[in-house]
Formats: structure tokens, C-alpha cells, sequence
């Protein structure tokens, strides 16, 4: 007898639907159990599990011969997600539960010995992908339950064994379908877990203004100032004036952090905005993602947050080098002989350096002990290409004293988030008709001809600049795009003179 069983294949962050087809012969001399069509050492272990799993439950396994094919067959299938559809395909194939079940549907778990399923990771895109095929049905592990009715139009059934999905297939007890509910309030009042706030630094109001520029238009931001001078503090407080994440926003980040097993059973949907800070000592692997099965790296996982890199001299330049396609296409390409995979990667890059190895080149108060050729090997790891695709670049000199001993509190991160939420409102009106643009560091070169239109006397600034500053064709762009941030905080419909005059101070020095 044969029997079909959907479940999926996640490759990358796409699912791909796998047909189980189970063949049960019980007039075979000998009894076996062939499983073909590209397993992978967990999915050649499903048989064991499956078998232990059914007879531990209850129910019969023949010791008769199986085929087992997972259709299509040159896709290769990792992971123990298979296990739940293969045993529901033995249970098929020798007449233990009615065929027409199985129409519509998908089935997704591991399974224990004893019968009970199993979390596995990439719920979510795969649950998205029985949408999309028009299938009406999922059965997902209990404790996956959440994760995936974040789904909303298909049914989702979370099973705690096979014992209790055999009887619900028979409608003896059935299982309530579980619904989330993605109205939920996106908090916008309370800061996560290591975000500061920006009510608590005191001093370096013009880095805080350069932050709020940043977070406004999504723009790259380079910070240099010398040892304990804030940078890192900074950084971690612009996380908490970047606008709130959309529904939308939030399930993109949600099925990439599924694919990575990153997410919390009881809450699931990732409703603030990732910030990631991976060390120095990071691989490229580990940065853009990769691996013999590809996996999303940090960058993929700062999708539509922010990417902190501290010290980021101290990076290797080849792992920085590997960033400069993902700055500027918004995502990562993962080429492999089996073929190409894309992960997405908007993220707000931030980095924080020293202006030298000892730290205190140009300090008024510390005499820096670096000679001029330990100074230049040192700023020259980050690559002209990778400065160029930073917008922002900013000194952080140290603190005065009196204003950290003062009493005077700076304006929260609640006040500044209003401005950067309005400035973000603006953008998404302008660009309704562009729906692969959230922010005006997302433009393309005809997007900035459309919307960044200079009054008279900006346009002359900016020409006499570019010569002056030596600008690259790309920085003039980038200049471009951050005054139209400028200027949508200064809620001005047209580019301005003192938003022309803002964006050329945070282009670096010529020498």
C-alpha cells in the first residue's frame, strides 16, 4: 500500500515541500527499511526513531519491507524534522489511520522513543510555505505551537505525541487549533536588556545628534575617539531610538532567527529591533553566514537592526572586506557548488575604533606614544571601499569631568525615538510606491534623483565640496541621501543649506 505524507525542506530561508512517500509490502520474504531520496545521517536515523516511536505508542509496526522516498530527490534533506511524516506515512501504508487525512496537510516534529515530538527549528518558514502551496493543515510539536500560528491564514494543530495524533486523525479526541495574536502592543516605552538610555550619558551631544541622524535614515555610523570616552555606550543606546519594528519588519526577523533555533517558545515574534555585537575574533563564516549547510552569520541576524562592531580595527580586514556587497545591496549571496544561496542583511552598521594602537592620538590631556608609521598601519585595516560606504563618521573625545559630576540629565532616548519615528513616517510616505524601500539609505541612484532635489545656494555648497573634499561618486550620493534624512528631521520638504552644511561634517578628513 502507498501512502504520501507532505512536510518540509527549509534551504536557507526558503521551505520547499517534501513528499514522503511510503511503499509497505507485507507478502516481502525478508523485512527491511529503505529510505532514499538524498537523507542525511539524521533522516537515515528517522527509521529507527519511528519504528521505536510507533511501537512504544501503541500501535503496529510490521516487520515487513518499506520504501521510503523523499520527493524530490535531488534536494537534500538534514535535521530530524522529517521523523513526525515518515511515521505517519509507515502508520498510512499499513492502515492505521485513514488516507484522506493526509490531503492538505503537512506534518512537522522529531520524535522521541516514546512517542512524544520534538521541537525542531525553521517552524516558521516552513509553516509559511503550506500557505503558500494552499495547503489548510499543519501538525508542529506542542512547544512549536506559537511559533507557528504566527502564520495566520492556516490551521495549525500542536501535537504533544503520536498516541494523541492517532486519535485525533480518528476525531476520537480532537485537538483544539491554536491562533496567535499579532495585535499585541510592539513596546515602545521600555528599552531591552543592555540598551542604555540616553537620559544617562552625560556630554557628546553632537555624537547623540549624529545617532539620531543614523537611526533616521538607516545610515552607517563610524565613531573614533580614545579609550573610555563612550563609544561603546553610545552605541548601545542608539538600539533604543530606532523606530519600532512593523508586523511586517518583525516576521522577516522572526523566520530568519527560526532558521538559527534563536527564538523564545513563549514568545516567539521578535518585537524589538536585533542588535548584535559580535567580537573581534569572528570568522567570515560567522559574520556573513556559510557553512556545508548555510546558515544565516550576524549580519543576517542584525536584519533591520543594528550591527556593532567594537574595535573594529582590531577585526581582520578580510572579514571586513566580505561586508562591503551586503552595505550595499542589502544582502548576503552564499555561492556553493551545490548552488547559491541569499540571506537578507539590512542592517544599521555601527563602529566604534581608537585613532591609534595606544589610543590617545590627538587627545589634549594624554600624550599619544605611537610613531606616525604605527599610526597609519593602524588606520589603514579598515579599507578606503569599506570608509566609503560609511556615512557617518564622527569624533568622540573624552568627557570633561564637571558635566559627568553635574546633576543635568540629557534628553531620553524616548524623546529622540518621537523625532526619529516621524522622520521614518516621512520616508515610508515617499516611498509607498517603492515597496523595497523602508529608509532613505535603502535609495538607489533614481530614487535620489527623484527625491533629494537641492535648493540653489545647497547645490553650489555641495559642488564647491565635492572638489574640495575629494568625494567619490559614491560619497556624493551618500552625502545626498543623508541631508534628505537631515532635512526630514527638520520636517523641511526640500534640502537645504544648513542640511547640506550638517551631512559634509561627517565625511572624514581629507589629508
Amino acid at each position: 500500500m502507498l501512502a504520501i505524507v507532505n512536510t518540509c525542506a527549509v534551504i536557507g530561508l526558503d521551505g520547499h515541500v517534501v513528499e514522503v512517500q511510503t511503499d509497505f509490502n507485507p507478502r516481502a520474504a525478508l523485512p527491511s527499511f529503505n529510505l532514499v531520496g538524498l537523507p542525511g545521517v539524521a533522516v537515515r536515523e528517522s527509521k529507527d526513531r519511528a519504528r521505536s516511536a510507533i511501537r512504544n505508542s501503541g500501535l503496529r509496526f510490521p516487520n515487513k519491507a518499506y520504501v521510503v522516498n523523499l520527493s524530490p530527490a535531488d534536494i537534500h534533506k538534514h535535521g530530524p524534522s522529517y521523523d513526525l511524516a515518515i511515521a505517519i506515512g509507515v502508520l498510512a501504508a499499513t492502515d492505521q489511520i485513514p488516507l484522506h487525512v493526509l490531503d492538505n496537510a503537512m506534518f512537522i516534529g522529531e520524535l522521541s522513543l516514546d512517542g512524544s515530538i520534538r521541537h525542531v527549528k525553521g517552524v516558521l518558514p516552513m509553516v509559511y510555505t503550506a500557505m503558500q502551496q494552499g495547503m489548510d493543515t499543519v501538525y508542529v510539536p506542542e512547544s512549536d505551537a506559537a511559533e507557528a500560528a504566527l502564520i495566520q491564514d492556516i490551521r495549525i494543530i500542536p501535537v504533544r505525541s503520536i498516541g494523541q495524533l492517532v486519535e485525533h486523525l480518528y476525531q476520537l479526541n480532537p485537538i483544539e487549533p491554536i491562533r496567535a495574536n499579532l495585535d499585541g502592543h510592539f513596546d515602545t516605552n521600555t528599552l531591552a536588556d543592555g540598551i542604555e538610555d540616553f537620559a544617562d550619558i552625560r556630554g557628546q551631544e553632537h555624537v547623540k545628534r549624529a545617532l539620531e541622524v543614523a537611526a533616521a535614515g538607516n545610515h552607517n555610523i563610524l565613531m573614533s575617539g580614545p579609550p573610555g570616552a563612550g563609544k561603546s555606550l553610545q552605541a548601545r543606546a542608539l538600539a533604543g531610538i530606532l523606530p519600532t519594528l512593523t508586523l511586517q519588519e518583525a516576521l522577516e526577523v522572526t523566520r530568519i532567527y527560526s532558521i538559527v533555533d534563536m527564538l523564545s517558545q513563549d514568545e516567539p515574534l521578535v518585537r524589538q529591533r536585533p542588535f548584535r555585537a559580535p567580537h573581534h575574533t569572528i570568522s567570515q563564516v560567522g559574520l556573513v553566514g556559510g557553512g556545508s549547510i548555510p546558515k544565516p552569520g550576524e549580519i543576517s541576524l542584525a536584519h533591520r537592526g543594528v550591527l556593532f562592531l567594537d574595535e573594529i580595527n582590531e577585526h581582520s580586514s578580510k572579514v571586513l572586506e566580505v561586508l562591503r556587497q551586503p552595505i550595499e545591496d542589502k544582502i548576503v549571496t552564499i555561492s556553493r557548488a551545490r548552488g547559491s544561496i541569499a540571506f537578507p542583511a539590512n542592517f544599521l552598521l555601527v563602529g566604534a575604533r581608537n585613532p591609534c594602537p595606544c589610543g590617545f592620538f590627538g587627545d589634549p590631556l594624554q600624550a599619544c606614544t605611537c610613531t606616525p608609521n604605527q599610526i597609519q598601519r593602524y588606520q589603514s585595516r579598515i579599507s578606503g571601499p569599506i570608509l566609503d560606504r560609511i556615512d557617518i563618521h564622527v569624533g568622540v573625545p573624552r568627557v570633561d569631568f564637571d558635566k559627568l559630576l553635574g546633576d543635568a540629565r540629557s534628553e531620553c532616548s524616548q524623546d529622540i525615538r518621537q523625532r526619529v519615528e516621524a522622520a521614518r513616517r516621512r520616508q515610508t510616505d515617499r516611498f509607498k510606491e517603492h515597496p523595497g524601500l523602508f529608509a532613505n539609505a535603502d535609495m538607489t541612484i533614481s530614487e535620489i534623483e527623484e527625491y533629494c532635489k537641492l535648493e540653489a545656494e545647497a547645490r553650489q555648497i555641495l559642488m564647491l565640496s565635492v572638489r574640495k573634499l575629494q568625494l567619490s561618486a559614491r560619497s556624493y550620493h551618500r552625502v545626498l541621501k543623508l541631508s534628505r534624512t537631515i532635512a526630514d528631521l527638520d520636517e523641511s520638504a526640500g534640502i537645504k543649506v544648513p542640511h547640506v552644511a550638517e551631512a559634509l561634517q561627517y565625511r572624514p578628513p581629507v589629508d
